[in-house]
């Protein structure tokens, strides 16, 4: 359900910052899916083995999720002061021009 709800949450906005964050929450979702086989096959649940359908599954998503997250417009930021989203370069303490905003007005496209 995370994951529906952040591809959801990260189509929904242009700012790179807020779909980064999305991304890393999708990410760990995913992940946590991985590792469930092993929790699965500890506590002795009978068809485990099915589980790694779903590993295929998220193998497949990933390669799809590496090239959507490649097409994040690094342009359209705010500063992300904790500098955990910022696009590469771009320091926590980067003072932003209103020019650089103008994006905010345009229609988006992005994915």
């Amino acid at each position: 359900m995370l994951i529906q709800a952040k591809l959801t949450g990260a189509f929904g906005v242009k700012l790179y910052d807020i779909k980064m964050e999305n991304a890393t929450l999708i990410r760990k979702a995913a992940r946590d899916l991985m590792v469930s086989y092993h929790t699965l096959k500890m506590l002795g649940f009978e068809e485990v083995e099915y589980f790694k359908i779903i590993r295929l599954q998220i193998e497949e998503f990933r390669l799809l999720f590496v090239e959507w997250v490649g097409r994040f417009n690094q342009k359209h930021f705010i500063t992300d002061s904790w500098s955990l989203f910022n696009p590469p370069g771009i320091a926590h303490d980067y003072k932003q021009q209103d020019e650089e905003l103008d994006f905010l007005d345009e229609e988006d496209t992005d994915c």
